[in-house]
């Protein structure tokens, strides 16, 4: 009697959970979509709320200059932020699953330099050949998986603890910046402002085609990572304990390693190094549904969207009249949290 009791009650708690771990995701799609339409109406044509909203539900009666504006200016820039946001939380949030750190993100770890610093060489040597669509993602995501690669060379090996590799990370990170300013050095005024394009983060040059093609690589790569959410989830666990499971740590670090790595790789070459989205939004999802990955993983989604679509509305309302790289606000954004972790984990510690 008991025993049924104890039983019952634990599946009500169960259920009474992943009821609000289903609240916090529909709370979040809300906050997104009232995000995107404040970030179409703000900029400098000075269009208001309700012309924005009427424009977007009945575009065929909308004025033709609103709809200019709102359809083919901002619309895209605006839903880009949202993608390369979506596709950052993630791969933060898969990082620090791997890691068990807390601090590990595509940003801390060197990825996203390293994918900066492929476009760059894309553009430098003239795409090798190939049309700019498909030599800069490739380019940055070739330098991704290099970077990818020694983490993970480093991570099989042995007495490697996750602070080390933290470490690793960050060399890395500095080593590609000092690359890519160095390129920039060495480059033509008018390659050398396309490379500073990079080095600041910026969706201003978000077009429908690149648009298109970040979303489908961050969707499939998303979906490919949710078919594994219970061995990430295990993962958590210890790897001794998923290794029990019957999971094969090894080949689940390769391939979350791989995915990440595209994702990253193909969002940056588009709209620069964007920092500290990787590391928040990740840090959101975890304090309110916790780390089971059915739920973790389309809430880093959609925090990281919400995030970027937020910095994008404050990239141009801080200075009225002027537009603010989006890499530098987020990082205004995301340095107070890092020192916040930083200081946690200190005071845990003590």
């Amino acid at each position: 009697m008991n025993a049924s009791y104890t039983v019952e009650q634990a599946l009500a708690g169960q259920r009474k959970r992943e009821g609000s771990r289903w609240l916090y995701l529909l709370g979040f799609g809300v906050l997104i979509c009232a995000s995107l339409v404040l970030d179409i109406a703000t900029g400098p044509s000075m269009l208001s709320l309700a012309d924005v909203t009427a424009t977007l539900l009945d575009p065929a009666l909308a004025d033709p200059t609103a709809r200019a504006i709102v359809l083919d200016m901002r619309l895209p820039i605006a839903l880009m932020a949202l993608v390369v946001g979506a596709a950052l939380g993630v791969g933060g949030a898969e990082m620090q699953t791997l890691l068990d750190n807390p601090m590990a993100s595509p940003f801390t770890l060197g990825m996203a330099a390293a994918a900066g610093l492929g476009a760059a060489l894309s553009l430098y040597f003239g795409g090798f050949g190939l049309p700019s669509l498909v030599a800069i993602p490739l380019g940055a995501f070739v330098m991704c998986m290099v970077c990818a690669s020694v983490l993970l060379g480093l991570a099989l090996m042995r007495h490697v603890s996750s602070q080390t590799l933290i470490l690793a990370g960050i060399a890395l990170l500095f080593l590609f910046q000092s690359l890519l300013s160095l390129l920039q050095f060495l480059s033509s005024p008018e390659l050398s402002q396309q490379i500073l394009f990079w080095l600041f983060g910026s969706l201003n040059k978000t077009t429908w085609t690149t648009l298109l093609m970040t979303s489908a690589v961050t969707l499939v790569c998303c979906a490919l990572l949710f078919q594994d959410a219970w061995k990430l989830t295990a993962l958590r666990l210890g790897e001794a304990r998923a290794r029990s499971l019957g999971v094969d740590v090894t080949r689940l670090r390769v391939k979350t390693l791989v995915l990440v790595a595209l994702m990253t790789s193909t969002a940056i070459s588009f709209v620069g190094v964007i920092g500290f989205i990787g590391l928040v939004a990740p840090h959101i999802a975890r304090m309110l549904v916790g780390e089971d990955q059915r739920f973790f993983i389309p809430l880093s989604m959609l925090s990281g969207g919400f995030l970027l679509s937020t910095a994008s509305v404050l990239s141009k309302t801080l200075v009225p009249g002027a537009l603010f790289p989006i890499g530098i606000v987020t990082a205004i954004i995301g340095v107070p949290f890092f020192f916040w972790l930083i200081l946690g984990k200190r005071g845990r510690h003590a």
